[in-house]
């Protein structure tokens, strides 16, 4: 498989599955009706965020990937993806806000890991991930507000 066929799969896997998790756990009547911090930001922003940020989630690990796919770092992504795409079956799906905020806290820790990890044998898949880093804990700051707030 050539690399650009590989790093098109990564983009194409990460940014469609989390599209589709992201329409099967659209925000409801439930969401609506909690009460939110007031630096939540408008529905209509989580979509374009996550699809750059996915985008570079998957340059990041296809980097690490194509350098050694049994890395630390490449598990640490996988296991990151994982939590990623928990979260929102969780806190929509399930409407379980501190269970869901049990899953961002271990997300970010994961996220934050991965940079440690990539720090050294991949800088730029490292930076890659710090606007990750950042919406990461925005996001858990948004959902402790929430538990906080409900």
């Amino acid at each position: 498989m050539s690399r650009a066929f590989s790093l098109i799969l990564f983009v194409l896997a990460v940014v469609l599955i989390g599209m589709l998790i992201g329409y099967a756990t659209l925000p409801g009547e439930w969401y609506a009706s909690l009460n939110k911090p007031s630096f939540t930001p408008p529905n209509w922003i989580f979509a374009p965020v996550w699809t750059v940020l996915y985008i570079s989630i998957a340059i990041a690990g296809w980097r690490c990937w194509v350098r050694d796919r049994n890395s630390t770092a490449m598990k640490l992504w996988f296991v990151q993806m994982s939590l990623n795409f928990l979260w929102s079956p969780v806190f929509f799906g399930a409407q379980q806000p501190g269970m869901a905020l049990v899953v961002v806290i271990a997300a970010l820790a994961a996220v934050l890991t991965f940079i440690a990890a990539a720090w050294n044998s991949d800088r730029l898949a490292a930076v890659l991930f710090l606007p990750y880093a950042a919406w990461t804990a925005f996001a858990t700051a948004l959902t402790a507000g929430v538990v906080y707030m409900n």
